[in-house]
């Protein structure tokens, strides 16, 4: 009897010892790195410390990216920051081929953006077809103008903004509408060329401008101004797309793409339709 409780007493302490070090042999192999499936949920937000996003985008966007989105990719990801610089996307294209150092360019028009990519200046498979926008008349908010149409500026006697068509992407879409309304030739005289969509915005909402044409993005940001009317799909038939992709040799590739990533998240998204875009289905 006295054998055989020994033996049992013997057993359970093998087992123990068995159990205890597998145990710390599991430790070990996890401390030494082995345990591949463990992850920890602070490594993707801390990875990137210290690095920078040199981000180049159409001046359209400053108030989405400086209000809410570059705010909210900098407290997600603690000691990265943002830098942004805006301009209308010609002037960005120049910019970078010139030698502007950015990680990712965002235009208003895929113009700009392809012409960087035959120069390989951008990694066009990181190139997406992201936002969609619209083209809308605009007039001062206390405008008694007779203005409902693209049709009715031929009969406007004061200014009309419109971005210059040889660089900004809004006045080329402005001037396609023009185009295709038949009311080019009548308003050519009368316009004031803005060197980007901001510029004309602020020409209508000062009132040295009797109207102007902008995105609806514009038109909805600034409180001085009201929208007459909106492109018909007959005058404008290219489609008001911004692509947005990280550059050939981005000085920052992983923070680069982690912010290509953000911006293509739900939280993001819903931010920018906040603001009047329409996210481009693929």
């Amino acid at each position: 009897m006295k054998s055989n409780r020994m033996l049992i007493v013997a057993i359970i302490a093998i087992v123990i010892a068995v159990v205890s070090i597998s145990s710390c042999s599991a430790g070990l192999f996890d401390f030494l790195g082995g345990n591949t499936n463990t992850t920890d949920a602070n490594t993707t937000n801390t990875s990137l410390k210290g690095q920078e996003v040199d981000l180049a985008a159409a001046a359209s966007l400053k108030n989405v990216y400086d209000e809410k989105l570059i705010p909210m990719f900098e407290q997600k990801y603690p000691g990265v920051k943002v830098t942004p610089t805006y301009a209308s996307s010609g002037d960005l294209q120049s910019q970078i081929e010139n030698g502007l150092e950015t990680d990712v360019f965002m235009s208003a028009s895929n113009k700009q953006m392809n012409a960087l990519v035959n120069e390989s200046l951008i990694d066009n498979d990181t190139n997406l077809q992201f936002l969609e926008n619209k083209v809308v008349l605009i007039v001062p908010k206390d405008s008694t103008a007779n203005i409902s149409s693209f049709e009715d500026l031929k009969n406007v006697n004061g200014n009309i903004a419109i971005g210059d068509p040889e660089s900004v992407p809004a006045g080329q879409y402005g001037k396609e509408v023009l185009n295709n309304t038949g009311v080019w030739g009548d308003v050519e005289s009368k316009l004031s060329l803005g060197t980007d969509v901001t510029a004309v915005l602020n020409q209508v909402a000062q009132g040295s401008a009797e109207c102007g044409i902008v995105y609806a993005t514009d038109a909805k940001s600034n409180d001085n101004v009201k929208v007459v009317c909106e492109a018909p799909d007959s005058a404008l038939k290219t489609p008001v797309i911004y692509p947005v992709a990280v550059t050939k040799d981005p000085k920052h590739p992983d923070a680069a793409k982690e912010f290509l990533d953000f911006l293509q998240s739900k939280e993001a998204k819903d931010v920018f339709t906040e603001y009047g875009f329409t996210i481009h289905e693929q």
